[in-house]
């Protein structure tokens, strides 16, 4: 006799049932789409966007190409040229944020490396921007002082042989991060949302699935929001899911 494994389609649980039969309207998901383009700083895209949606615009295009300039000269590696533009659009905006001036101005030190400790360039003007600009404001922040010495060992290190921690100052995402915290510096200067509200709607499933839980609700063990690199993004997204607070989401 010869057995045979069962072939039966495994059952879906209610909720996934129950999932597949909602609908999203096509509005919603054109006013997410157009908030996000907004928000991050794509005038093009959410211009075009908007006219084929036939949804208004919500934020003047000049803003957000001015935004778009900053975000493309910092992931370009410009960051003096970012500074500049920034000061330029609003000058309070580095002298009442600290914090992110020392994370522009670190990132500048970064690139000024990178540009130099190829075998035989001269790192002299890179030295020379640590010691004026990094060093008289490390003091002030015991973060800033820790942030400057881990840059500055970029000197000392060849770049194939650095330590994950260092090497994460090489990478690309800081970049990324740097030019993320300058568009929400803008937006909130501007009076503006700094968050999208694809990204309020996430962290708010995230919050309504952990209260589902705690009350013992019948869910699926696990529930994917069907983004790619899923554990990394969720957590992006979602911030602490066990506040036991969150706000409205707001489109326009």
């Amino acid at each position: 006799m010869t057995s045979s494994a069962s072939t039966a389609t495994p059952t879906k649980h209610a909720f996934d049932r129950r999932v597949e039969k909602v609908v999203s309207p096509k509005s919603d998901i054109n006013a997410l789409i157009l908030d996000y383009l907004t928000l991050g700083g794509y005038p093009n895209s959410a211009a075009k966007f908007s006219k084929e949606a036939n949804l208004p615009h919500q934020q003047d295009i000049s803003s957000m190409q001015a935004r778009e300039e900053i975000r493309n000269y910092i992931h370009n590696g410009d960051i003096q040229t970012a500074i500049e533009s920034l000061n330029e659009l609003d000058p309070e905006i580095l002298d009442e944020d600290k914090a992110l001036h020392f994370s522009l101005l670190r990132l500048q030190l970064v690139e000024l490396i990178r540009s130099s400790t190829a075998p035989g360039a001269d790192i002299s003007a890179a030295l020379q921007f640590a010691t004026t600009q990094l060093g008289p404001r490390a003091p002030t922040n015991s973060k800033f002082i820790e942030e400057m010495e881990k840059t500055m060992a970029l000197f000392f290190y060849p770049k194939e042989d650095l330590d994950p921690h260092l090497a994460t100052l090489l990478d690309p995402a800081l970049r990324r991060e740097a030019a993320d915290s300058v568009n929400k510096a803008i937006l909130d200067r501007q009076f503006q949302r700094q968050e999208t509200a694809i990204h309020q709607l996430v962290r708010m499933r995230a919050w309504v699935e952990a209260k589902a839980r705690d009350k013992g609700c019948n869910l699926p063990e696990r529930l994917d929001i069907g983004l790619k690199g899923e554990d990394t993004e969720n957590q992006d997204l979602q911030g602490s899911s066990t506040d036991d607070s969150h706000d409205p989401m707001i489109t326009t």
